[in-house]
């Protein structure tokens, strides 16, 4: 066996001396204690089966340097269902008997250019479904005090989201979904969020994240999250990311920059509707005692003339009773 794996190696070695560029999707990635990371990258599925596998090792000597690109582009993580391209050598790994690539680099600008592609293709499909207003032309409820809470329960932009809410002093009923928003299960999360949501009776449906880089957004540009917004019967508004970054999520919902924008977003709905009761009350306030004063002057005017007229009446009576006993003396 050692000589048919050495052999294969050294084929292998024949077959592709040099470093070669792959692109696919990443899968089932991990970080190992000892700093290598592994993952398998995934070719597109096509018609004659399922997709190309190739493991794929990025050892802690190599990761110093892919660190230092993806940092530099800032908008690139190594994440589940990136679709990514990287350049490695290939070789065989006897232990296991496979076929790997040993990454040493990455191209960040392929994977921003496919993430900005797939998006473009996303939102004018959307349009010409007519789905990019449709949620957004629910009206809210005047005081939407029923929030139904999509979003990793426990996470800082929970906690923003609700803290905000609660410093309001309003009575707020939040019904959490924990959803993980990032990750091969955030897409059939989020979407089973809002549908589980849009069926309780909520006012409105908040859905939100925190920052990150644009690849641990992408979530957010799925097909299945933006038809699930689109289509549900309640309004729902959204707070992901950074305020620089824009989901489609966003484009069919009613979108604020950040989770405690979002929020706040909700209480000034309220507060809107408050000062609006506010308002009537004063004017009502005015009304009444400007129709209260008008009475009062009303009443005096009417209290004068009822005084005039009895003693006009008591003097003419007295003359008459001081005539008659005049008369009766005679």
């Amino acid at each position: 066996i050692r000589d048919r794996a050495r052999a294969v190696a050294s084929a292998v070695a024949r077959a592709f001396p040099d470093e070669v560029w792959v692109q696919g999707e990443i899968r089932d990635l991990s970080r190992a204690s000892s700093g290598h990371v592994y993952f398998t990258l995934l070719d597109a599925e096509t018609e004659e089966g399922p997709p190309a596998a190739l493991p794929v090792t990025l050892f802690e000597s190599d990761k110093v340097a892919v660190n230092r690109i993806l940092a530099r582009s800032g908008a690139v993580r190594m994440t589940d269902r990136v679709e990514v391209r990287i350049r490695g050598r290939v070789s065989h790994y006897a232990p296991r008997g496979t076929i790997q690539l040993r990454m040493t680099w990455i191209d960040t600008d392929f994977t921003l250019g496919r993430l900005a592609a797939e998006r473009d293709r996303l939102v004018r499909s959307l349009a010409r479904r007519g789905l990019l207003e449709r949620n957004p032309s629910l009206p809210i409820p005047l005081v939407p005090l029923r929030v139904g809470l999509i979003t990793s329960v426990g996470s800082a932009a929970s906690a923003d989201f609700l803290d905000e809410l609660a410093r309001s002093g309003y009575a707020w009923k939040v019904a959490a979904f924990d959803a993980r928003v990032q990750g091969l299960d955030a897409v059939s999360d989020v979407v089973r969020g809002i549908t589980v949501l849009g069926a309780t009776g909520v006012d409105v449906i908040a859905l939100i994240r925190g920052g990150g880089a644009q690849t641990d957004l992408a979530a957010f540009d799925r097909e299945a999250i933006a038809v699930a917004v689109a289509e549900c019967p309640v309004p729902v508004v959204t707070g992901i990311g950074h305020e620089t970054d824009v989901s489609v999520a966003d484009l069919v919902a009613r979108s604020f920059k950040t989770p405690t924008a979002c929020a706040a977003g909700l209480i000034d709905t309220v507060a809107q509707y408050v000062r609006r009761l506010d308002d009537l009350g004063a004017a009502t306030r005015r009304a009444v005692l400007s129709r209260l004063a008008v009475a009062a002057t009303h009443l005096d005017h009417s209290s004068k003339r009822v005084s005039r007229s009895a003693i006009t009446a008591g003097a003419r009576e007295g003359q008459r009773l001081v005539d008659a006993g005049h008369r009766i003396l005679r």
